[in-house]
């Protein structure tokens, strides 16, 4: 029987945008809870947080449970955030567009648009 390989040869795995071939064109400054975060056209805010290392941006009404993206197609509502002073906006589905100010959502948001 002959042995099975067991490594292979270093070389860099391509990226999804490698694969696709992508150019998104120049990055773009967001910030969240002030801190610079950079984001591609195209990209929706969840994905600039990932990008960006920031696994979550809100926090649950019960028990301040950390949250951020879960299913990543608008079904869950887990990446509920604060974008631009309006709470409750989906990061998954909404476009990051130049100079977005996103901050943590604490539980509801507000009181008057809690879901």
């Amino acid at each position: 029987m002959k042995p099975r390989r067991t490594t292979s040869p270093a070389r860099p795995r391509p990226t999804p945008r490698d694969v696709v071939g992508a150019d998104p064109g120049p990055a773009f400054e967001i910030t969240f809870d002030g801190r610079s975060v950079a984001a591609l056209p195209g990209q929706s805010v969840a994905a600039a947080l990932w990008a960006a290392g920031i696994l979550a941006w809100r926090t649950t009404r019960g028990g301040g449970r950390p949250r951020g993206a879960f299913c990543g197609i608008g079904q869950c509502h887990d990446c509920l955030a604060t974008v631009n002073g309006i709470p409750n906006r989906r990061a998954c589905l909404l476009p990051a567009r130049p100079g977005d100010a996103v901050t943590t959502q604490e539980g509801a948001g507000r009181a008057d648009l809690a879901v």
